[in-house]
This record gives C-alpha cells, structure tokens and sequence, in this order.
C-alpha cells in the first residue's frame, strides 16, 4: 500500500465527507448528530485552511483518510496550542494510514511553531459499547499524548451518555519566549510519511 500525504483543499469536500459520514451516522466517535451538508463541510474545510494545516492521505490519488489542526481556543495565549483530529475509512483502520497522518501533521504543525498538540476524545462509559472504543485513546497515548482531563456524562448521542477525555503532546519547547507562529493559508506540498 503506497500512501500519498497532500495539503486538502475544498474541492475534496465530496471525498471526505464520504469517510466522515458514517462516523456521525453509526458511531459516537464525533458527537455531530447530523452529517453536514457537501458545502458546509467545504466551507469548513475552506475556514480550517486560512490559519491551519489540513491534510489528506490517498491511495492511488483516491483520498482514504484525513487530518486536521484547529484552534485550541479563542485568546491570543492559546495561539501555540491547537485541536486535532484524524479520520480514517473504517475499514482501512490499523493500516498505518492514521498514524502517516498524524506524522505529517505533527512535522507541518512544528514547522509553523506550534507547541501542543490536543486531541478531544469521546469515551465510552462500559467497554461493552455498539458505538464507541477506548481505541482512539489507546491511538493517541501510543503516539505519545497523555491523558489531562475528563468530562463525565457531557455527550449524549444513540439515547446514551458518553465521557469526553483530553490528551496533550508537546511538539515544541516551552522554554522561555515562543517565536510567532506562522499562520499559512493552506499549501499544495505534499507529505511523505513511509509506514514502518
């Protein structure tokens, strides 16, 4: 498997949102009740670009997952941190492809002086769950985050409760006076990241 990392841009709504639909339809892995329309998804995409990388892995020129950073929060503070996210097509998991992703993102956020990384994870209340696993969890913390804080019962989807967890990686030193970040418009380079 030959797996090709690029910058996305808003022409490739159509693509993921097809990886991304049956996330919200059948799982509880994002809290989204609804799957967004094809020009919202774009617009979202189109929004993401103006500050932050956003990336998408190919097979053969066919996109199969994605990744993205996001603003951590609002206040000029928080710049150096962002919020990330990876979805993979289910049935290509534990290929390899989600840790490719997360590889480049990291390498793109570190090149724009970004220092942390932050993943917000739902998280089952039983191991027994139909729409969710500890997997993303278990995902992160092998990429090197660690476990920050947890919210208790704050996500309600499929007529059930579900737990929200934070983990965090530093990428960056956090020594003394950060550099500017570089805020990018988006680039059309494209990222090798070969599978171990």
């Amino acid at each position: 498997m030959s797996i090709q990392i690029r910058s996305a841009a808003p022409a490739d709504a159509p693509a993921l949102l097809a990886i991304y639909a049956p996330y919200v339809a059948h799982t509880a892995i994002t809290f989204e009740y609804d799957v967004p329309a094809e020009a919202e998804f774009a617009r979202r995409i189109a929004e993401t670009l103006k500050r932050y990388p956003y990336l998408v892995a190919e097979e053969d020129g066919v996109p199969v997952g994605y990744a993205y950073a996001g603003k951590f929060h609002d206040r000029a503070a928080y710049d150096w941190s962002v919020e990330t996210s990876i979805y993979v097509e289910q049935h290509r998991k534990r290929h390899g492809i989600g840790r490719q992703l997360h590889g480049a993102l990291e390498q793109e956020l570190q090149r724009r002086r970004f220092l942390s990384m932050n993943a917000c994870v739902a998280c089952p209340m039983t191991d027994n769950d139909p729409y969710l696993t500890k997997d993303s969890i278990r995902f992160h913390e092998k990429l090197g985050y660690r476990l920050v804080g947890e919210f208790r019962q704050c996500g309600y989807k499929f007529g059930r409760w579900y737990h929200m967890v934070w983990l965090e990686k530093h990428i960056g030193s956090h020594e003394g006076t950060p550099l500017p970040v570089l805020w990018d418009t988006g680039s059309t380079e494209k990222f090798a990241q070969p599978i171990d």
